[in-house]
C-alpha cells in the first residue's frame, strides 16, 4: 500500500505524464481508502482546469473580468446601495 506522501506524488505526476498500470492501480487503491488524498487529487485537477481556462481565454483575447459569471444590473445596484448605506 503506498503512503500519502507517495501518492500525492504520483497524482502531481500522473498531470504531466501517464503512469505505469502498476501505479495508477497502486494510487486508485489508496484513494479508495484516503479522504485526504483524494481531496488532494480533486484540488490539482480544480487548479490544472483553472489554468487551462486563462491561458484559453488569453488566447481568445478576452478580458479576464469575463471569463467567470458576471452580476445582474439589479445585484450590482442593490450592493452598491448596501455599501453606500453602510459607509454614510
Amino acid at each position: 500500500m503506498l503512503s500519502c506522501e507517495e501518492t500525492t506524488r504520483l497524482i502531481s505526476e500522473s498531470l504531466d505524464r501517464v503512469l505505469p498500470f502498476r501505479q495508477r492501480m497502486a494510487v486508485w487503491a489508496h484513494l479508495l481508502m484516503c479522504r485526504y488524498c483524494s481531496r488532494y487529487r480533486k484540488q490539482l485537477l480544480f487548479i490544472e482546469k483553472a489554468i487551462s481556462q486563462v491561458v484559453e481565454g488569453e488566447r481568445e483575447g478576452l478580458d479576464p473580468i469575463q471569463w467567470g459569471p458576471s452580476l445582474s444590473p439589479e445585484a450590482r445596484e442593490r450592493i452598491g446601495e448596501a455599501l453606500r448605506r453602510k459607509s454614510g
